[in-house]
């Protein structure tokens, strides 16, 4: 039997309404990642990518479809129930100089995301941010 989606998009749809017309920014998007797998998301600009992560974390309410992850359907989440949710996910923006900061260290980088969770104390930021970057290096990408 095949593992469950971690996460799971079926035919999203992100449409804006400008004056008397329709932009469709997004229109029938499906994919499903299961565990343990890492998914890029790539095209032209203006062809929707970012607006498809904003979906995800509802940041824009798609127009149509649906976000599973895990066992929550995300467009049905509001308020606190939703906040808690987006903290199971993190934005790793195209444009480099727009997610790295040259004043803090590789390791610093690798764990802020932490950072906002209040789950793990500097010592396990450290340790933590060690152990993913010698995986890193033993997959041979650096």
């Amino acid at each position: 039997m095949e593992a469950q989606p971690l996460l799971s998009i079926e035919n999203l749809k992100t449409y804006f309404y400008v004056r008397d017309r329709v932009a469709k920014a997004v229109n029938d998007v499906s994919l499903a990642i299961q565990p343990g797998e890492t998914l890029g998301l790539v095209g032209e600009s203006g062809c929707g990518k970012t607006t498809v992560g904003k979906g995800i974390l509802q940041l824009i309410r798609p127009t149509g479809g649906s976000v599973r992850f895990e066992d929550s359907e995300l467009t049905t989440l509001k308020g606190e129930r939703l906040r808690r949710r987006r903290s199971d996910f993190q934005f790793i923006f195209q444009d480099p100089y727009a997610s790295l900061d040259p004043r803090m260290t590789v390791a610093a980088s690798v764990t802020e995301p932490l950072l906002g969770q209040n789950s793990h104390s500097k010592q396990a930021r450290r340790s933590l941010a060690a152990e993913l970057l010698a995986a890193y290096k033993k997959e041979g990408v650096a």
